[in-house]
C-alpha cells in the first residue's frame, strides 16, 4: 500500500487502515525508512501492561523498553517499508 503527503506534509491513511489500527500512531525512524506503530486508545493501560513487573522502574526506563519492544515487533512483522 502506498500513499503520499499533501502540500502541508499531511499523510493520508486509508479508511480501512484507520478502522483496523486507530487514529494515533507513533513514528519510528530508521536510517532508511519510517514505520507507523499504532498507539493504544488508553496509553496508560498499555504502559501498565507492557511494564508488567517494571512498576518500580522510572518512566524513562519504561518508555525506552516500550519503544524497543515496538521496534522489535515492527521488525518481526517484516517491516521492510
Amino acid at each position: 500500500m502506498s500513499t503520499e503527503t499533501d502540500g502541508q506534509g499531511r499523510l493520508y491513511i486509508p479508511k480501512e487502515v484507520r478502522e483496523k489500527y486507530g487514529q494515533k500512531y507513533h513514528i519510528v525512524m530508521y536510517e532508511d525508512r519510517i514505520e507507523l506503530i499504532p498507539v493504544a486508545d488508553d496509553p496508560l493501560a498499555a504502559v501498565r501492561e507492557a511494564a508488567g513487573e517494571l512498576h518500580d522502574a522510572s518512566v524513562e526506563e519504561i518508555r525506552k523498553d516500550i519503544e524497543a519492544e515496538a521496534k522489535d515487533e515492527a521488525e518481526e512483522a517484516g517491516g521492510d517499508g
